[in-house]
């Protein structure tokens, strides 16, 4: 890979992101031939979601769920997690928002639940296609960011190919 794949600037991401989106590259989307009502039966996330996998879920409401990553990339890492199925925010759109904001502060005060007060040192976002592992909107929420090993610095590097952040994602919705 060149460096040229490795976008730092926000706004050179955003329009990538935008080029991509425009593409029409194939993604799995909350219309799959599997699910019905906003659940897709082979996806983990909607499993937990509708407590049919033993996790611990530690926070749950009409529209979210959160529970901790199973690989952990810092001291905190939570997913947040819709209870509909929503392919990965590639499929969000602009109505979406008020969602991904509900998510980033469920995120927050999960955080601030479990003793993180530094939310200066902190990283909330998504990672994008084709770098998702669940095939289900999840927002990662890690603290504290400083933390981070160095394999984690990679797999959630702010803004980059792969990873991008709820700041960066809000000018692209």
């Amino acid at each position: 890979m060149t460096a040229a794949i490795f976008f730092v600037a926000c706004g050179l991401q955003v329009q990538c992101l935008k080029m991509a989106a425009s593409e029409g590259t194939a993604i799995e989307q909350s219309g799959s031939l599997n699910q019905t009502d906003g659940y897709e039966k082979k996806c983990i996330f909607c499993k937990i979601v509708n407590k049919e996998v033993d996790t611990e879920v530690i926070y749950f409401d009409e529209e979210l769920a959160c529970f901790k990553d199973i690989k952990p990339g810092a001291p905190h890492h939570y997913l947040v997690v819709p209870m509909k199925h929503i392919g990965n925010c590639k499929s969000l759109k602009k109505d979406h928002a008020p969602l991904v904001e509900k998510m980033v502060e469920v995120g927050k005060a999960i955080l601030q639940k479990n003793g993180i007060t530094d939310l200066n040192d902190i990283r909330l976002g998504f990672h994008w296609p084709p770098f998702c592992s669940v095939t289900h909107l999840h927002l990662h929420v890690l603290a504290p960011a400083s933390l981070m090993g160095f394999t984690s610095r990679i797999f959630y590097r702010p803004d980059s190919y792969w990873f991008i952040t709820v700041s960066c994602y809000r000018s692209f919705l």
